[in-house]
């Protein structure tokens, strides 16, 4: 018998990001832990669920303290009637089944250009394939992500399924934080 996904509720205030791209209109919220806690997987998961009632779908992100915070876009906030400061209350249910990720397209040709990874990456699981794509994009500079790439071409072709020394939740190499809020 499969166990159905624990929806969680609790209460936030949007918070601000003190630095934003040029649009300046999201906003963003760090899970409490005991919300965090019941979720499947401590990296990337992605949720389903209402802000103040409104349904939508979004991907949470690793903090780093073995909790998750999520990026509320500008999109949500306008159709939730909402704003950075309010004081809001969230309904998430883990999604059953994680759906396939979205391929970076320097990745993409990469994988294109060696049929052996791309065999092994098409065999992998939807979670696998998760990872990878977040070790690849968590990289700060466009040198290491270009490295990272190679390396994830590299082992693929060789017949590893799953990427190595890279904690998803961020919490053993700290790599991973909300945004700071503003002030």
């Amino acid at each position: 018998m499969t166990q159905r996904p624990m929806t969680s509720q609790f209460k936030a205030t949007l918070l601000r990001p003190a630095k934003q791209e040029s649009d300046n209109s999201w906003a963003f919220v760090v899970l409490p832990k005991s919300v965090s806690e019941k979720l499947p997987r401590r990296g990337r998961t992605t949720v389903e669920g209402t802000l103040n009632t409104y349904a939508f779908q979004a991907t949470l992100e690793p903090d780093g303290q073995l909790s998750h915070w999520l990026r509320v876009s500008k999109e949500l906030l306008e159709s939730a009637g909402v704003n950075s400061g309010d004081d809001v209350t969230f309904e998430i249910t883990p999604v059953e089944q994680e759906p396939e990720p979205e391929v970076p397209a320097d990745l993409q040709d990469a994988l294109a250009e060696s049929p052996e990874a791309q065999a092994v990456w098409s065999d992998t699981t939807t979670i696998a394939r998760l990872d990878w794509i977040h070790w690849m994009t968590s990289a700060k500079q466009s040198k290491t992500r270009a490295k990272r790439i190679l390396d994830a071409c590299d082992m693929l072709a060789s017949g590893k399924r799953r990427v190595c020394c890279f904690d998803p939740s961020g919490y053993y190499s700290k790599a991973f934080s909300p945004p700071k809020a503003a002030d």
